[in-house]
């Protein structure tokens, strides 16, 4: 199996059923809803170091639709509310998956007028370094009113202890962060009655490995 940034990604019917169950994540001002419907993420703008985006919440519509469902929630911090089958198509999402982040990127700079870069992580595991880039990659995103979205494999555990698992990889977005970026918010199309939870950057890190991410 291929490690690399560009190995093809997708969220397999049997990563659903893998995603941790439970309510929704502290951002979620809503009710968990269908896929079709939306629910809204609040503004959390505390200060000492916290922030969190709004979001225009949607759950993907198919399994292999990660990749423009977080682009979409990504983009809905500025307001924008782009189709997922156009974003679909603009990436070249298959019944694969979204081939890599750096198919992502592009549409976020069409949209936004090219705030984004990609970042890799190519290690099977991030190291401090990587780590301490994504932070503050995530903290000078956030603060520029923006989302970061993440291509993510394997299992990773959130900050109320449920386990998140997508071993044939998935995409997320990163509405905020908590603790200066120890702690981030994640916002996951996967399932609607999951759709936001914290994570240490740690962990989300380690998520990321092999793979890579696109922020400010």
């Amino acid at each position: 199996m291929r490690t690399d940034l560009l190995r093809n990604t997708v969220l397999t019917a049997a990563g659903i059923a893998a995603t941790a169950g439970g309510i929704a994540g502290p951002a979620i001002a809503a009710q968990a809803t269908p896929a079709e419907k939306t629910a809204q993420v609040s503004t959390d703008r505390k200060g000492h170091g916290d922030r969190e985006l709004d979001v225009r919440y949607e759950a993907q519509p198919n399994f292999y639709y990660c990749g423009p469902a977080a682009t979409r929630n990504a983009l809905s911090v500025l307001g924008k509310n782009i189709d997922v089958d156009a974003m679909a198509k603009e990436m070249g999402t298959t019944e694969s998956g979204t081939n890599s982040i750096n198919d992502i990127t592009p549409v976020l700079n069409k949209e936004t007028g090219k705030h984004y870069r990609s970042v890799e992580i190519r290690d099977g595991k991030a190291d401090d370094k990587q780590t301490d880039t994504l932070r503050a990659d995530i903290v000078r995103t956030v603060d520029d009113g923006r989302a970061v979205v993440a291509n993510i494999a394997g299992t990773a555990t959130d900050t109320d202890g449920n386990t998140h698992s997508f071993e044939g990889g998935h995409y997320i977005s990163v509405v905020g962060y908590r603790d200066d970026g120890k702690t981030v918010t994640i916002a996951d199309s996967a399932d609607p009655n999951m759709a936001s939870y914290r994570m240490s950057v740690d962990n989300l890190a380690d998520w990321i490995a092999t793979r890579g991410y696109s922020a400010s």
